[in-house]
């Protein structure tokens, strides 16, 4: 069945694997078992092991019976968490249907939805008007210090 997980290293065995997966990770407050994979950020999806993505692998190990044409998601909405509780095995449809969108992006505006799909709209416009700004300004900027170079004004 480990042969079934893209990317495993081809030297662990399933109780190997099972025990390298549990040294790297740590029992959360809210019951989430998160594992530190390569990567040092916290709440994506991390990969062990080769380059297993951490949470298959440990369907694999902790729950068995993997199916490779399905997707593993978390109920938790952790992409780190590796909780057997947590983990599940669902169509690529379903998993899509099934994520949520946050109402505010990630520096906290209100998103708006896109009246074609009546879904929140991917790129803030708020953050996006701020970027043009921004880089408006540095252009403007370097422009200003070419001219200053040749004597203009």
């Amino acid at each position: 069945m480990l042969s079934a997980v893209k990317g495993l290293s081809r030297y662990h065995t399933e109780e190997s694997l099972r025990t390298y997966l549990l040294e790297r990770s740590q029992r959360t407050e809210d019951g989430c078992l998160v594992i530190e994979g390569y990567g040092r950020r916290r709440g994506v999806h991390q990969k062990v092991a080769g380059r297993a993505w951490a949470h298959i692998a440990a369907y694999v190990v902790l729950v068995g019976g993997y199916d490779p044409a399905l997707d593993v998601d978390q109920t938790c909405g952790a992409a780190d968490c590796i909780e057997p509780t947590h983990l599940r095995q669902l169509s690529r449809a379903e998993a899509s249907r099934s994520r949520n969108q946050s109402a505010q992006c990630r520096n906290g505006h209100d998103r708006e939805l896109d009246p074609a799909t009546a879904r929140y709209r991917r790129v803030c416009r708020t953050c996006n008007q701020e970027a043009q700004r921004r880089w408006r300004e540095r252009e403007a900027a370097e422009v200003a210090q070419a001219r200053s170079a040749y004597g203009r004004s």
